[in-house]
């Protein structure tokens, strides 16, 4: 599927002629319909690597890490985390706060300077991490957060959950699943849904946040593993070619 504005870029007759078309979640298939596209379209999640993960140690009980991580963005809502950050952050003095990223234009300057308005005492901003440093990244983690204004996906959500974290995403990503599958928190965007959200999730217990992360990795695992998706994939192609049911949303 092309990006939002891929219409105004010249593709709108190769869109409109396309036999079939490709949406990652429900969100993007609803854009394509609202763009006045009746192709059939099949709802293929994007496809994510399922980490073999060692066991975590027990964890500190003075040390526990919320993490961000993803391009450090203004649609990323990354603002509203941090003023929701600083209204909480002093009920719960064994949680810190750690915004992993790229920077993009100079955003991040903004966001150090907005934390030191709000005197953020536990905040990090370590810069971007690849390879075996995300890897590293995501183990450390106890809870995710994503407080997007929009996202068509939202890979790293998918990411967090592979390797065991729950996840908080606003309701500007198609993560719904995260309270039907007993494995987060899906909420309306803004600072106040954040605070809440971010106070019923901070108290729960390492082990209770184990528990919802386990559910988080046994669901990316059969929805959202790459065998998944290249079945969903290989099911699109046999009914192009006249054979299987109609793959549509």
């Amino acid at each position: 599927m092309a990006e939002k504005g891929g219409m105004a870029y010249g593709q709108g007759s190769v869109l409109k002629n396309a036999a079939c078309l490709h949406a990652t979640s429900e969100l993007e298939f609803r854009e394509i319909r609202e763009k006045g596209l009746s192709n059939p379209v099949a709802i293929i999640p994007n496809g994510i690597d399922i980490p073999n993960i060692r066991k975590k140690e027990a964890p500190s009980p003075n040390k526990r890490r919320l993490l961000y991580l993803g391009r450090i963005h203004p649609i990323k809502g990354i603002d509203i985390l941090l003023r929701a950050w600083a209204a909480i952050e002093k009920d719960f003095p064994d949680w810190e706060l750690s915004v992993v990223g790229p920077d993009n234009n100079g955003y991040l300057c903004r966001l150090q300077n907005l934390a030191k308005d709000l005197n953020i005492e536990k905040v990090t901003f370590p810069g971007p991490a690849y390879g075996e440093e995300k890897c590293r990244v995501y183990q450390s983690a106890d809870l995710f957060v994503l407080p997007t204004h929009s996202e068509n996906f939202g890979m790293t959500v998918a990411e967090a959950l592979a390797y065991g974290i729950p996840a908080i995403v606003s309701k500007g990503a198609p993560w719904q699943g995260l309270e039907t599958h007993g494995c987060g928190w899906w909420l309306e965007i803004g600072e106040e849904p954040l605070k809440e959200c971010l106070k019923e999730a901070l108290t729960l217990s390492p082990k209770e946040l184990s528990k919802r992360g386990a559910l988080g990795r046994a669901w990316v695992e059969r929805d959202f593993s790459w065998p998944r998706a290249g079945e969903m994939m290989h099911k699109t192609y046999l009914w192009l070619l006249g054979d299987g049911p109609l793959p549509i949303g």
